[in-house]
């Protein structure tokens, strides 16, 4: 099924005038780019691949001597130039790939292109070159979190009729009326714990991480405000206020409803599960408080509480800010309050999925950003007082090395840096870490000048959620030009953490947008399918994209290649019946099973026992990093940006 969709060495044909003859080419899926397309003045590579390794060796490839860009509307060649070898023609481990690179930065002019092979008379996909070329992808991609909000109508006018759903959770005993896991017959426990998103492909609330998406979405809107517009066609489109406030708005006062009078916050609601949501009838259970939730929860209220007063929400302000010390107040007095859900040792298996609560070095770092956050907003100098002595215990400081997998720590220590009244010395010292471990560090900066990765987006380790981890690692990159730490290098920077966002778009080994049914918007190889508690397997319309009525809806990004995926431990033949068993073998699992790394990925939702999820499930988590990133390349619309957009989105829906 995956060669089918991505190797097709002939997917359509497509006719152009040039020299006044007409001449038929193919469109190859060897020839990668974006498919949504480039900024002007960045750099414009496209990959050329020959698969040497993986499910598609059997596949091969010689490229031509030289390549041109094409115009896509008048045929006419803009640039030709020769290709170079990627590592002399070695094969890349990562990818199993030969490699060919076509440089064609110096096409900077506006417009919709493809990539040809002009010996081979094959073509690329269609993508654009635009400032503005990100600007509706943004808008799909933060939409998704629309779709995700518990509790809430999701009407035709905005949802659109294919995934429009009536409020979920809202019955008896769900949300409104919710009781203790630990308490489930004791209607005296019941409390509102209504609003926040689905967490991921399941349908469960996860107080810390509900915490950590607020962060991030705020941080999102500080680093470029002007990129974030009021008509993503949400129900509060049209107030004044940017969407991305409004969706974040969501998730803040589901939190304001988990803290308790005494300032702690409850650590997770348990939801059932149900396609459509609101077809989800079962109870709804919530955790108890733990130090962690609380901290995470007073990070990303009194960072809030400084977005919504530059919104002159001043009340709104003031009672995030108060929460926020009441939680940090709380968090002191009980500085290791434990609870881990659906887990045996806290008696909690069936209350959740994924388990929430951190280790004692993870802690400490949430309340280090807290601290940061609340030294901010009040002035308060215990608060800056706490960060000083601590800083040092964070593994920047302690072993000068960065991470895609600490960004969240790394982050705090850089926001402090900015700090009007942050000590000089302490913040200087973040400051020279960072840029030190970022530049020098053989797995960050010097991978990328290298081209350790011949599709320009190396990460050290794939895991579970990779392509979290490629908006991390681009976003570790941005940091040195965002916070001003080497100008030298800053188109370095922003040309390397853009090459994290063309791998999610579609360069990348398998050629495929990972953000799921973004046809409608300039996608042309997309995610069709992925795990979700919603669109899931053998639903009539809303499973794979081409079979049933709708797919999913657009722009979630999910998971991405994990060479670490398994079936489960009961296949292929210890599974409580034989009917599981066969289920084992219902269908290949390689891919995503014995791959090169970055090819370790299948188009599939199929549930346990072959668990896709591993490897297709979406998540806020890796929702929010991309968005963070790609908000960083996304422009004030203006009057003529609007007719350019309005002409390319016109382009989509012509036939070629």
């Amino acid at each position: 099924m995956m060669r089918q969709i991505l190797y097709i060495s002939v997917l359509t044909v497509l006719w152009v005038i040039s020299s006044g003859e007409t001449v038929a080419q193919d469109l190859s899926g060897f020839i990668i780019v974006d498919q949504f397309g480039y900024l002007p003045g960045s750099a414009k590579i496209a990959v050329i691949k020959d698969p040497q390794e993986g499910f598609d060796s059997s596949e091969s490839f010689t490229p031509g001597m030289n390549y041109s860009v094409v115009n896509a509307r008048t045929g006419a060649k803009v640039f030709t130039a020769g290709i170079n070898s990627w590592a002399g023609g070695a094969v890349d481990n990562s990818s199993g790939d030969r490699v060919w690179h076509f440089d064609f930065s110096v096409i900077n002019d506006p417009g919709s292109y493809y990539i040809l092979d002009n010996e081979n008379n094959l073509r690329s996909f269609e993508f654009s070159i635009s400032e503005h070329v990100y600007d509706e992808l943004l808008k799909q991609a933060m939409r998704t979190f629309y779709y995700q909000r518990a509790g809430y109508k999701k009407e035709a006018k905005y949802a659109g009729e294919a995934w429009a759903d009536e409020a979920s959770h809202t019955g008896p005993l769900q949300d409104k009326n919710c009781r203790s896991f630990f308490d489930k017959e004791n209607a005296g426990s019941e409390k509102d714990v209504s609003g926040g998103w689905y967490d991921a492909g399941d349908y469960n609330k996860y107080t810390g991480w509900t915490a950590d998406y607020i962060v991030e979405l705020m941080k999102a809107y500080l680093e470029n405000p002007d990129a974030w517009a009021d008509d993503y066609n949400i129900p509060e489109s049209g107030n004044g206020i940017a969407d991305i406030l409004d969706e974040a708005r969501w998730g803040i006062d589901h939190l304001l409803r988990l803290q308790q009078e005494d300032g702690s916050v409850l650590s997770i609601v348990g939801e059932s599960h149900a396609s459509p949501p609101s077809s989800a009838k079962g109870p709804s259970y919530y955790g108890p408080v733990n130090t962690s939730a609380t901290l995470n929860t007073a990070a990303a209220l009194a960072l809030g509480s400084k977005v919504y007063r530059l919104q002159h929400m001043d009340d709104y302000a003031d009672k995030l800010l108060a929460a926020a010390i009441r939680a940090w107040k709380w968090s002191e007095a009980n500085p290791r309050m434990l609870f881990n859900n659906n887990h045996r040792e806290y008696k909690s298996i069936g209350l959740g999925a994924g388990r929430m609560e951190v280790n004692d070095y993870e802690r400490m770092m949430i309340k280090l950003e807290a601290a940061c956050f609340l030294f901010e907003c009040t002035g308060d100098t215990t608060f800056r007082d706490y960060f000083d002595q601590n800083y040092t215990r964070s593994r920047l400081i302690s072993t000068s090395y960065s991470s895609p997998f600490e960004i969240t720590d790394q982050e705090a220590m850089l926001y402090y840096t900015t700090l009007e009244n942050g000590t000089r010395s302490v913040q200087d010292r973040i400051k020279d870490v960072y840029k030190n471990s970022v530049i020098n560090g053989a797995d960050n900066l010097v991978a990328f000048q290298t081209m350790r990765d011949p599709y320009f987006s190396y990460i050290k380790d794939y895991t579970w959620g990779s392509n979290s981890t490629k908006s991390s690692q681009g976003s570790m990159y941005y940091a040195l030009v965002y916070y001003n730490l080497d100008k030298s290098l800053d188109q370095v920077a922003t040309d390397a953490a853009l090459s994290y966002i063309h791998y999610i778009n579609g360069v990348n080994p398998l050629n495929v947008v990972y953000l799921s049914n973004m046809y409608n918007y300039g996608g042309d190889n997309c995610v069709n399918e992925f795990y979700h508690s919603w669109f899931c397997n053998g639903s009539e319309k809303w499973d794979r994209v081409g079979t049933s009525t709708y797919g999913p809806a657009p722009g979630y990004l999910t998971g991405g290649a994990n060479p670490h995926y398994n079936w489960d431990r009961c296949c292929p033949d210890r599974c409580d019946t034989e009917e599981i068993n066969q289920s084992c073998l219902s269908e290949s699992t390689s891919p995503p099973k014995g791959q090169p790394p970055q090819k370790s990925y299948k188009d599939f939702n199929t549930s346990w026992p072959l668990n896709s999820w591993e490897v297709t499930e979406n998540s806020c988590s890796y929702q929010t990093r991309y968005v963070r990133l790609l908000s960083k390349f996304v422009h004030p619309v203006t009057d003529q940006a609007f007719c350019e957009l309005a002409m390319r989105n016109a382009s989509l829906t012509e036939e070629p």
